[in-house]
């Protein structure tokens, strides 16, 4: 039998395997069940987003290759980040990605060799770690916990292991976390990575979901971090547009090339109908944003305010759409998965996120008001019912 490569076995998650086939055999089994496992939207993208893409589908010169963002795009995310952040930027410094997570992975592609190490935070996105397997480079865990209210301190990476970085990845609103991050947190990132001539890569997926009544905060906001940093985001999140795959990373022209490069030896671009939207939705339609946040942020304070009302106190997210919940005594991360499985509600155990996330589970937003009570109330009788 010829064998996969030997990266494979740390890219495929044991976790996330095992939740997911006992997911399938209580659905194959007609069993009722409340899936808050996955970070993808249950909601539609608006109804503009989709009647543009509908007519441009019917459109017979929409088929061939994209190849690369068009001019309209790229002019949509100026407009995007001159109104949403007050940060001025140009056509040069935005590339088109299918998503942001296409952004992540290729960049480590592009940047890291073996021998480089790429600072990730401990728990992250899977992506974040997976970066280092892809490119062949070293991963540096950096622990981020309540006490450092998910924010560590950068003085604590080992010269030896900054010397050697080539990329620092950064995400705030966080996922798993749920975390936002402040102003003077970059500052020291950003100051951190000039010192040691890091490239930090912050996912900025989440940026519409702050649920304070504070701005997002870009790391643009942070003088001289264009020297050091680039920025993606995507229309998953904030227009529902998760399976049309489209987003972009923002920097310095000079970042970007090596990302451009590669990629031109990898995709075609992103379906023209799919660009249409997306650039209307963020030169047109900033106003459905705000009606996006408080969607979320009604089910957050239900969610929680329920929870809490049943004896379990978990912490309220600051931004994003995940509760990042501390599992009662004595479970553990997987053994409470597993158990509020048999009650009806699926949830990530943390430990799916890197060791850091032992503890914890991540409970995702999606579901409306009405069945995440009812989650909630099955999880209250899955913890007053354990031995």
């Amino acid at each position: 039998m010829i064998q996969p490569s030997e990266r494979m076995t740390t890219l495929s998650s044991s976790v996330f395997a095992e939740m997911a086939e006992k997911k399938q055999a209580k659905l194959n089994a007609g069993e009722n069940i409340i899936d808050l496992s996955i970070g993808s939207p249950d909601l539609p993208p608006p109804t503009f987003v989709r009647d543009i893409m509908a007519e441009g589908v019917k459109k017979e010169d929409q088929y061939g290759y994209a190849l690369q963002g068009t001019a309209e795009f790229q002019q949509a995310v100026m407009h995007y980040y001159k109104e949403r952040f007050h940060i001025n930027i140009h056509t040069e410094e935005v590339l088109q990605l299918m998503g942001s997570q296409d952004g992540l992975a290729h960049l480590a592609l592009a940047y890291a060799d073996p021998g480089d190490y790429i600072i990730a935070p401990d728990p992250s996105y899977p992506i974040y770690t997976a970066c280092a397997s892809l490119s062949g480079a070293s991963l540096y865990k950096l622990p981020v916990h309540e006490k450092n209210q998910f924010m560590p301190d950068f003085d604590h990476i080992p010269i030896e292991i900054a010397k050697k970085a080539k990329l620092l990845i950064m995400n705030y609103p966080g996922n798993p976390t749920a975390a936002v991050a402040t102003k003077e947190y970059f500052q020291k990132a950003v100051a951190f990575a000039l010192e040691h001539n890091i490239l930090i890569v912050h996912d900025f997926a989440y940026a519409e979901l702050i649920f304070s009544d504070d701005k997002p905060l870009s790391i643009f906001h942070v003088e001289d971090a264009k020297k050091t940093a680039v920025e993606c985001n995507s229309l998953s999140k904030s227009f529902n547009m998760a399976g049309a795959r489209i987003g972009y990373v923002v920097g310095f022209p000079s970042y970007l090339k090596p990302l451009a490069d590669l990629k031109s030896n990898i995709d075609y671009g992103v379906f023209h109908p799919v660009q249409k939207a997306a650039s209307y939705a963020l030169t047109n339609e900033l106003a459905f944003l705000e009606e996006h946040r408080q969607t979320y942020k009604r089910r957050r304070d239900t969610f929680v305010e329920k929870l809490r009302s049943l004896d379990w106190h978990v912490r309220m997210p600051d931004g994003g759409m995940f509760v990042w919940a501390k599992v009662p005594a004595p479970f553990t991360s997987l053994s409470f998965a597993l158990e509020a499985l048999e009650f009806g509600v699926v949830v990530t155990p943390g430990n799916a996120f890197g060791n850091g996330g032992e503890g914890y589970v991540r409970i995702a937003l999606v579901q409306d008001e009405t069945t995440l009570l009812e989650a909630a109330e099955r999880l209250s009788r899955c913890i007053t019912n354990s031995p």
